[in-house]
């Protein structure tokens, strides 16, 4: 440890700041929306970014004294309404234990990440566990060790540039569903906590902004590719969205969607055999919206055509047929419809009515 001239000249804070005001000019891209409502929702979404991000870089980021963090209120990437998000900073060449309880929550998966969000837009996937693969014992309580090595039972993987874990438990009925209680520590020799590092916070202060940037950059990006399909769930290529930092098991059809007033979108599928499937409304940063309002419906939730097929209908108002799904006040933004651990992955079809002549 030693003295940091950029922490002592007050620079780091200088270009921390000046960081901030230049990811700022995410939200005043010219494809981005410029109502008074997603303007507000584009800077709402960097503070929370920013939040999450200096609690990553600087209060969680020893990854020797690793915490699961719950991501509340964090919205990026589509975040899926019925998921409860578990994030921890681990290093590859360390081993960690996870000790917890599954709970009874419909889905569960834990992921080892390479996270390069601040550098190329990624966060590969090194290491998946998932039901399929989960030992419990016969208390109902399960252990898993995080490690580069092999270990027998519950063994998740690391490379040697995983930077996270990240929990995934997926309700499909929150009224009587329970999400499972997790704890990380390393395994090794105690190790005594130091004093804080100048020149740790320094690099923290610059890769809080740069990692609050790149990724507000990157679905901006997802989004104006989104554009070129409108009122289109497409398969835009699976590869991308596993890159950052995607469950392996999920097959994600992603959208953007626009409507005038009194139009509606309707979407059509049928509904293959799987676990767990959901279609959510989102903003055009890819925040899912206002979960108070009825903007997602899952595999429980939705009620299915006589014939087993599934008809979504976006719109300001209840329509009067099919699954209801609220705009929330916006008239565009990005949507997604999950197949998890399906074998056949169909590809709904759109279109865009309008509701005085349905």
């Amino acid at each position: 440890m030693g003295d940091s001239p950029e922490i002592s000249s007050g620079q780091a804070w200088t270009d921390f700041c000046r960081a901030l005001e230049q990811a700022g000019q995410v939200v005043l891209r010219d494809t981005a929306p410029d109502t008074p409502l997603d303007r507000a929702e584009g800077y709402r979404y960097l503070t929370r970014l920013l939040r999450e991000m200096l609690y990553s870089t600087i209060e969680n980021a020893d990854p020797d004294f690793p915490r699961f963090h719950e991501l509340d209120r964090v919205k990026l990437g589509a975040d899926n309404p019925d998921n409860v998000y578990l994030s921890a900073n681990i290093r590859g060449d360390r081993t960690y234990r996870i000790t917890g309880t599954r709970g009874t929550i419909s889905y569960f998966s834990i992921g080892s990440k390479a996270n390069r969000y601040a550098k190329d837009g990624t966060m590969a996937s090194t290491g998946e566990i998932s039901d399929r693969d989960l030992v419990l014992e016969d208390d109902g309580t399960v252990e898993i060790i995080a490690s580069a090595e092999p270990h027998e039972k519950n063994w998740l993987p690391l490379a040697p540039d995983s930077t996270g874990l990240v929990v995934r438990q997926t309700y499909l009925d929150r009224e009587t569903e329970k999400p499972g209680t997790w704890h990380i520590e390393r395994v090794g020799e105690p190790i005594e906590r130091g004093e804080l590092d100048p020149a740790f916070m320094a690099k923290a202060l610059a890769t809080a902004a740069f990692s609050l940037h790149g990724t507000a950059e990157l679905f901006a990006t997802w989004t104006d590719m989104f554009m070129k399909r409108p009122n289109e769930l497409a398969d835009f290529g699976q590869e991308m969205f596993q890159k950052a930092g995607g469950d392996p098991e999920i097959f994600y059809l992603h959208a953007y969607w626009t409507l005038e007033p009194g139009q509606a979108w309707v979407i059509e599928t049928d509904v293959p055999d799987c676990p767990y499937w959901n279609f959510q409304l989102d903003n055009w940063w890819m925040e899912s919206l206002d979960h108070e309002r009825k903007v997602t419906v899952n595999k429980h939730t939705a009620v299915l055509n006589q014939d087993g097929r599934l008809t979504l209908v976006v719109a300001d108002k209840d329509p009067g047929f099919g699954n209801w799904i609220d705009t929330a006040g916006h008239s565009s933004g990005t949507a997604l419809l999950r197949w998890l651990g399906a074998s056949e992955n169909p590809i709904p079809t759109c279109r865009v009515i309008d509701l005085e002549d349905a």
